[in-house]
Order: C-alpha cells, then sequence, then structure tokens
C-alpha cells in the first residue's frame, strides 16, 4: 500500500498518542488529531467523543487512514466500556465505511487474551492465533474490536491491522513488562509497518520489542516488514533486584495479562504505571 499522507489519530492526548504524535510525523505522515479533551498546544486538533458520530464522519473524511486509539485503556464498569470502546469503536468503523477510508490500524491490547498462561522458560512464544481469553470488560472491548475488525474485511471490505500492544513506555517498569515491552520508537516502526503493508485484510500482531523475555510470537508483525531494533533486557537487572523474579503459584504471574487477572487498575489511574 502506498504511504498513507494524512492519518487520523485518535486518542492523540492519550499517553501512547502523545509518543506518536511526535514520532510518526518523521514518517512523513500528516496527522489529524482527535481526542476527547483538547490537546494543549495544538489548536487544529478536534475535539470530539466517540459517541458524536457526525462528529466521527467529518474527522475521518478525506484520510488515508485511521490509526485509533481512543478509549478507556484500563478497567472500568462494563456501561463504560460499552459506551467509549465498544459502540465507540463501531461508531468509528461506521464513519470509515462511509466515507470510503481504505485501512484502520486498530490498538488492540495483550487482555484481550489474558488469561492466557505465560510461557515458562523453554517453552514455544505465544500464537497470533491463540483464542480470545480477555480478563477484563477492558480486554472484552478489545476482543470485540478485533472480531469487528474481521467483519468489516469480509463485509465491507476495510482492512485492518489489530496490534495486542504490551506496553509502549519510554523505560520498562516492572518484570512482566520486560516481556511485553515495545519501545517508542519500535511502536512508530510497527505502526508505519501496518500502514504501509500490503493487501493485510484483517491481520492481527503483537505489539512489543525484539525483548530477550519476550513472551509471543512476533511472526506477523514482522511479515509486515515491522523490524523492532530494541530490547529491554539492558533495565532487567534493575527491575529484578528490584521486585524479584515472577513466581510460579502468583496468580498474577500466571497469566499473560499480569495483574489484570486478579487485581486489574481501575480508569481513570494516576498513580504510576501499570
Amino acid at each position: 500500500m502506498p504511504a498513507p499522507r494524512t492519518v487520523l489519530l485518535t486518542g492523540a492526548a492519550g499517553g501512547l498518542g502523545t509518543l506518536m504524535r511526535d514520532l510518526l510525523p518523521s514518517y512523513g505522515y500528516e496527522l489529524r488529531l482527535l481526542d476527547l479533551r483538547p490537546i494543549e498546544g495544538e489548536p487544529d486538533a478536534i475535539t470530539a467523543d466517540l459517541s458524536d458520530r457526525a462528529a466521527l464522519r467529518e474527522a475521518v473524511r478525506g484520510v488515508d487512514a485511521i490509526i485509533h486509539l481512543a478509549g478507556i485503556s484500563l478497567e472500568a464498569s462494563f456501561d463504560k466500556i460499552l459506551a467509549s470502546n465498544i459502540e465507540g469503536t463501531y461508531n468509528l468503523y461506521e464513519a470509515a465505511r462511509e466515507e470510503g477510508v481504505p485501512r484502520i490500524v486498530f490498538a488492540s491490547s495483550n487482555h484481550a487474551v489474558g488469561y492466557t498462561p505465560r510461557p515458562e522458560a523453554g517453552d514455544p512464544l505465544i500464537p497470533i492465533d491463540t483464542p480470545h481469553r480477555p480478563d477484563t470488560f477492558y480486554g472484552l472491548s478489545k476482543s470485540f474490536g478485533e472480531d469487528l475488525a474481521q467483519l468489516y474485511w469480509d463485509k465491507h471490505g476495510l482492512e485492518t491491522v489489530s496490534v495486542r500492544i504490551g506496553s509502549c513506555f519510554p523505560e520498562p517498569s516492572s518484570v512482566r513488562m520486560l516481556s511485553i515491552w515495545m519501545s517508542p520508537a519500535d511502536g512508530a516502526r510497527l505502526f508505519h509497518a501496518a500502514l504501509t503493508a500490503e493487501d493485510v485484510q484483517h491481520t492481527v500482531v503483537y505489539g512489543s520489542s525484539a525483548n530477550t523475555r519476550l513472551w509471543w510470537d512476533l511472526s506477523t508483525a514482522r511479515a509486515l516488514g515491522y523490524e523492532p531494533q530494541d530490547d529491554s533486557e539492558p533495565y532487567a537487572e534493575k527491575i529484578v533486584a528490584e521486585h524479584g523474579e515472577l513466581r510460579p503459584g502468583v496468580e498474577a504471574h500466571a497469566y499473560l495479562g499480569g495483574h489484570f487477572v486478579n487485581d486489574p487498575p481501575i480508569w481513570p489511574y494516576r498513580h504510576g504505571r501499570y
């Protein structure tokens, strides 16, 4: 696919959105920004809720692709998740279909498969076709998003790359994150590959760097042209010394979703990283 020129970035004021606002323009993209709240220093950004279907249709009109990061990014009540992540994502897909946008890059999550047991040393990597096993209503909404993307490809020919993002921060901050961390630079590389690869139809990929402690199979991401450059291992000695290794028999250590399975951070979360 030729490189899109104009890309709508939803959730542009969030943590990941802010990182991508800084990094993606270097790939030649003109970003059209959308968020629920105004974005400081971005007077042309669109302020709109995902429930506002007219505003969404206006926002997507004329863009070459969409990176959909908007929505609740932690656990919340089902009603909140339903309105923001499920109905909101449907509204965006409908707007894209109506306006003929050819491709969406959907921010899915490892929490769509959060109840998958994490690999032990020597186990095979978690495959991309592992069944949905959401660990929260949040994870359930990401499973829905992946299935919605498949429907819109099969029914309407709207392509999607669903990226099961691990944890995208400047540095990893937990032992679990050593296995699922995606550096911001690798995040931009992956989104660029997802925007430009040919004939993606609906492709699901895991989103992380090439970590020494990697838990999942990056082959479908690499097939898009993604070449991760970073590894969490330089941070490992300090993090393990502070927290200790993951321990058998501890529920939060047993599953891919970590403490989302037993004590998920509740939206909004303002006191550190998850």
